[in-house]
């Protein structure tokens, strides 16, 4: 059984709710039962049989019956009926930033709106600005959202195209005679968002046809698309393009599947200064084939060294390669600590022990621990009478390590006017901290700068988080003159946040690779509300690479006392 699907499964039934207006803590326990789901570490329908999904936290009765009935059949009698009685263009209509569910059923009930396309007619005719509690401006925002949903619609986020990459390449490799098979493309180069999906195949002559390609599993139709290529449409909608080749031009066939147009331009500008001709057929010298079994024998035939697949973008990288000065970019076995985690102290799934020895078991040496502050109401923030408590129960857990510590932190709202949510006081009892604007993103460009501005001024501030506060297919960064944040942040030494849950990836690589060569620092901080969420650290490790970060770039790459020192050194006068 499919875990993710199974999560999606109970998520879009906790999103059916919510629009038709059932109890919030039904819909809550929908919605925390497929983060669950999805991160659950074993397999499921063994956990299922077993009884140990039963009795796993926050499974309950309900959402138990939907993930038994949907491995016995792949279908759920609760999703079916939701879907009866609400119309799924509502549910589109929930993927439009600023567009919330009190607001959908408003334009439901009072415009009988239920498409995107109903909607968008009615923010142009003046019907939904008529509204009370809508306006003009609540119109325009509504037609830039239907404007930028219509715009990412095509793409999925990393982590999805991975995994969906992952499967297909498990079934093309179980075909007779391939030998081998790599996920390559935008999914292999770590892009925030990919729209197709591109792989590699080493196979013996037809044994990856398309005849046989168009057997695979969830494979809807496949055609040819050029020699040795082939596209494949997915039962999901998904595109993917397969390129086939012989084990001897193997290296040629992941290189060309796997870089940018503006890399292959590039490579085929130096394979033509060498005396080499380069295309979709391989290398060749005088009309003849140049074997190239892997990656390094195709870039060496050129006089490169081989160039890591996040930097295959059309920067630098090929001249680079050919000088011998490409970076060593950063390796998640670098990290020494995770920063950035929420535990049951505000909106976390898990208490801090449980965090802690998830970290140390992955060999980590420390945790930073940020629980939101008080302003992030909404997420349980940390009331102040609460500090001593949470700092009580981490110097106890502390006191059972002689190799692991975890760190006081706190996500620290930076407010309307720029201030951190919290004095000085209560901040200096902290072992650092980071900072993030969670309200009032409609703020115009100067104000929001300025606001962000006044908080990298303040000597507590150790990382400023998620910097512009994007989603990724979800909604457009706030305003903000980064530039200006960037410069602020080099002169007062606080780090910038690469935010590593797979919706954000903010700082975004391009500002990332900008920051650090402006000498900003930069922190990777995993976002982690859930122990799966601690995997978060391997998107962040792709941001940084495709920002060509080395360990030294980043401050969790720093021991404790190192990380800790950096912290304090803002604090003195």
């Amino acid at each position: 059984m499919d875990k993710h699907a199974a999560a999606r499964l109970l998520d879009t039934i906790a999103s059916y709710q919510e629009l038709k207006g059932e109890n919030p803590f039904k819909v809550r326990a929908f919605a925390n039962a497929a983060r669950m789901v999805d991160g659950f570490p074993g397999d499921l329908a063994a956990a299922l049989e077993s009884g140990e999904l039963a009795a796993t936290k926050g499974i309950g009765p309900a959402t138990l019956e939907v993930v038994r009935e949907f491995a016995a059949g792949g279908r759920s009698t609760l999703l079916e009926a939701l879907r009866r009685e609400v119309p799924d263009g509502l549910l589109e209509m929930m993927k439009i930033s600023g567009l919330g569910v009190t607001k959908i059923r408003t334009l439901h009930e009072q415009l009988r709106i239920s498409t995107v396309a109903e909607l968008e007619l009615a923010a142009r005719n003046g019907r939904l600005a008529a509204l009370p509690r809508f306006g003009e401006k609540t119109a325009e925002k509504i037609l830039r959202g239907i404007e930028f949903l219509r715009r990412t619609s095509a793409f999925r986020l990393s982590h999805d195209a991975a995994r969906a990459a992952a499967r297909l390449r498990e079934s093309l490799a179980a075909l007779p005679g391939v030998e081998r098979v790599e996920v390559a493309g935008s999914v292999r180069r770590r892009a925030e968002v990919s729209r197709d999906l591109d792989l590699a195949v080493a196979a013996r002559p037809g044994a990856a046809g398309r005849d046989r390609l168009a057997t695979l599993p969830s494979v809807v139709e496949a055609e040819a698309a050029g020699d040795a290529a082939f596209r494949l449409r997915l039962d999901d909608g998904t595109t993917a393009d397969v390129y086939v080749s012989s084990p001897e031009r193997f290296g040629h066939c992941l290189a060309w599947a796997t870089g940018s147009a503006a890399h292959l331009d590039k490579l085929a500008a130096r394979a033509a200064s060498a005396g080499l001709g380069l295309g979709v057929e391989g290398l060749a010298r005088s009309g003849e084939p140049v074997p190239c079994p892997d990656e390094a024998a195709f870039y060496a035939a050129m006089g490169l060294a081989w160039i890591p697949p996040e930097l295959r973008e059309g920067g630098d990288e090929v001249d680079r390669a050919a000088t011998g000065t490409l970076p060593r970019l950063i390796e998640r076995d670098d990290l020494r600590g995770l920063l950035h985690c929420h535990s049951l102290y505000s909106d976390g799934a898990n208490t801090i022990a449980e965090l802690a020895e998830a970290c140390r078991a992955a060999g980590y040496r420390y945790l930073g621990l940020t629980d939101h502050s008080a302003a992030a109401a909404y997420a349980g923030g940390l009331r102040e009478d609460a500090v001593a408590g949470q700092h009580a129960e981490i110097d106890e857990l502390n006191r059972g390590w002689g190799d692991f510590r975890v760190l006081k932190g706190i996500e620290a709202d930076i407010l309307a006017d720029g201030a951190l949510d919290y004095g000085p006081d209560l901040l200096d009892r902290f072992d650092f901290v980071i900072a993030s604007v969670h309200s009032r993103m409609e703020q115009d460009r100067a104000t929001m700068t300025a606001r962000v501005l006044r908080a990298l001024d303040d000597p507590h501030l150790t990382i400023l988080g998620h910097p512009t506060g994007r989603l990724l297919l979800g909604r457009e960064g706030y305003p903000l003159d980064l530039d200006a944040v960037i410069a602020r942040a080099a002169e007062r030494g606080v780090a910038i946040e690469i935010n590593a849950d797979p919706q954000r990836l903010d700082l975004d690589w391009r500002r990332c690779r900008q920051a650090r060569d402006a000498g900003v620092a930069i922190a990777i901080g995993v976002d982690a509300h859930s122990l799966a969420g601690l995997d978060n650290a391997e998107f962040g490790i792709g941001v940084a690479r495709r920002a060509w970060l080395e360990a030294r770039d980043v401050v969790n790459t720093l021991d404790a006392p190192g990380f800790l020192a950096r912290a304090r050194a803002r604090r003195k006068p």
